[in-house]
């Protein structure tokens, strides 16, 4: 985003229009466009203002919390973002689990915890956890180590 005009030259462009040129003129006079030179003394009549509006992002509504927050991941280091989310809505706190997520990159705190998720166990490996064992199913209705030709070929079919 380009950087705003000085004070100063908008000072200088409003000046030369108070004392009797044009806007046109004024904008030619200092190369700035004739649209921003109206821009600069509209506002500058409605307000009495040089100065440009001021740039920038809001605070999050999440700041005002940020003892809460803070203090919540320093009791329980462990907490996923849905967790806070929940500890948030029982303390009647708004906001989404992206702002929650935003909150934290600002105080440069980092989730890198992820919950048990329904995945299947890898090739080779031991058994994992039972709660994970008991919800994976066979993926093939044949028996098991046999490879698709193989069956094909016990049942005398060609496997093309």
């Amino acid at each position: 985003m380009a950087k705003a005009y000085s004070a100063d030259m908008r000072q200088r462009v409003i000046d030369r229009v108070e004392s009797g040129a044009s806007r046109r003129e004024a904008a030619e006079h200092y190369e700035v466009s004739p649209s921003t030179a109206v821009i600069w003394v509209k506002c500058f009549r409605e307000t009495g203002r040089f100065a440009a509006k001021p740039r920038g992002g809001s605070t999050s509504p999440l700041e005002k919390h940020a003892d809460f927050l803070l203090a919540l991941i320093e009791a329980e280091p462990d907490l996923t973002l849905d967790e806070v989310v929940c500890a948030m809505r029982k303390q009647k706190i708004r906001g989404s689990r992206t702002a929650v997520w935003r909150f934290f990159q600002r105080h440069k705190i980092t989730f890198k915890k992820k919950p048990v998720r329904d995945r299947a166990a890898a090739c080779g490996r031991r058994a994992s956890t039972p709660m994970l064992d008991a919800r994976t199913r066979p993926v093939r209705s044949g028996p098991v180590g046999l490879h698709r030709r193989e069956c094909a070929a016990e049942h005398g079919k060609s496997s093309t």
